[in-house]
């Protein structure tokens, strides 16, 4: 990243239901992320599951255009709900598609976030936490605090997508801040490629 432009951040939204809490989530993090982020929601449900047979010349287009946008991106910020108390399958197939053909991650150092959501109590703590688990052996340098698990996701939004109260939208504001230091502390350090 040079100071003239933006932290380039791709966020990956682990729910395909249209009217999801999490891609609402998604997309008020982009409206709260400081001015030295631009972010932008990369679709990850088209991409076929990965499949060593399908890692031809060429593989499969979307295989391709994904890896490229990962690859070109300052930073990945995550925003997940939890099924199962893990992640969708969606996003662990992005995970998967990027980290191959082998040697060849795209992930490798990128610096990344996790918001997790849910309707019920925990906030998506299993998934989030198992992304984490994941993220590990991606070499994904993965920021530990603030953490943020949003519980009753589904009481936090209006009709119109907006927040009912004022103070999820600082804590969250408060979040995207954290993410945008320490993606710069990671990059600055070399460690983000």
């Amino acid at each position: 990243m040079t100071m003239d432009r933006p932290m380039d951040v791709c966020v990956l939204v682990g729910s395909l239901r249209k009217a999801s809490f999490n891609g609402m989530l998604a997309n008020a993090l982009i409206s709260l992320a400081p001015s030295s982020m631009k972010l932008n929601i990369v679709e990850i449900g088209q991409m076929p599951f990965y499949n060593e047979d399908l890692e031809t010349d060429p593989p499969p287009a979307q295989w391709t255009a994904f890896r490229q946008r990962i690859k070109a991106a300052d930073a990945v910020l995550f925003v997940t709900p939890e099924y199962n108390r893990s992640v969708p399958a969606v996003l662990k197939n992005a995970l998967d598609v990027g980290s191959r053909p082998y040697g060849a991650s795209v992930w490798d150092c990128k610096p990344g976030a996790i918001l997790s959501a849910s309707p019920g109590a925990i906030g998506g703590f299993g998934a989030n936490h198992h992304l984490r688990q994941s993220l590990v052996f991606l070499n994904v340098p993965a920021m530990q605090q603030p953490e943020a698990y949003l519980s009753h996701v589904d009481k936090l939004f209006d009709e119109h997508g907006k927040f009912v109260s004022d103070g999820t939208g600082k804590f969250l504001q408060g979040i995207m801040q954290a993410f945008a230091n320490w993606a710069e502390t990671v990059r600055s350090q070399g460690q983000g490629r």
